[in-house]
């Protein structure tokens, strides 16, 4: 018995839940972020995923992915050895070692995540997706691209799509939102901002979710999850919809 009590007090301190009893696979609360990926290339315009960026790429027209994140935010780094760790501390993400994806998964995710290009995937497996329960890499991708997949059908991509070079206010991005997901749901949205000179672009979108995450996930499924999250702050009240190579 003490030895068990010491090996729950460690993943409690660990940020981890035993899986003993964590039930079903990938259950609780999470964070979908989803980058714009043109005013995220006016931050870092030397990545590779941003000088291969062009007005005609996919990622300058629709939402890219750039996590899914267990909840509460310190639940990271679930399991993986300190050397990994350090390296994905010090950005060193090519050095960390993940389970090779499904090649349709892989082609599925390298069009989605432009971040594949600097090995985002990796850091995001290793602190974030190990954190979810039962749940491998190749599951974790595939659900996060199922929920990217989801916005990037709704009318909020449209509205941003249509948007390009022009000013959007939070209202209206909730209210796209709001068209699909449901009457509230905005409320689970947080929108980020950057300052680029004298411009304020919208550079990601934040997105609550709670309940299991497993399997195929069609469009009713991500709005229960939505709906079932608590509220979050609104975040940036505006900005400008960024194009791709726009200084």
């Amino acid at each position: 018995m003490r030895a068990l009590l010491s090996v729950l007090l460690l993943l409690t301190l660990a940020g981890c839940e035993p899986s003993a009893d964590a039930g079903p696979a990938s259950t609780g609360t999470y964070v979908l972020a989803i980058s714009w990926q043109p005013a995220f290339c006016e931050t870092a315009p030397r990545k590779p995923e941003c000088r291969a960026q062009n007005a005609g790429s996919l990622d300058a027209r629709q939402f890219s992915l750039h996590g899914l994140w267990p909840q509460p935010g310190t639940n990271v780094w679930c399991g993986p050895d300190r050397a990994s760790i350090e390296a994905d501390k010090q950005g060193r993400w090519r050095d960390i070692a993940i389970d090779r994806l499904d090649e349709p998964l892989w082609r599925r995710l390298q069009a989605a995540m432009p971040g594949t290009r600097s090995n985002l995937h990796r850091h995001e497996w290793i602190k974030h997706g190990s954190c979810m329960r039962r749940t491998d890499a190749n599951a974790y991708f595939r659900i996060s691209l199922d929920l990217l997949d989801a916005v990037n059908a709704s009318q909020l991509s449209a509205l941003f799509a249509n948007k390009i070079g022009q000013r959007l206010t939070g209202e209206a991005i909730r209210a796209a939102f709001e068209a699909d997901f449901g009457a509230g749901t905005g409320n689970r949205l947080r929108i980020s901002c950057e300052d680029d000179g004298n411009r304020r672009v919208i550079s990601e979108i934040t997105i609550g979710l709670k309940g299991a995450l497993s399997g195929a996930l069609d469009r009713d499924q991500v709005a229960a999850l939505i709906s079932a999250s608590p509220k979050t702050d609104p975040g940036c009240p505006g900005g400008i919809i960024d194009r791709a190579g726009e200084q």
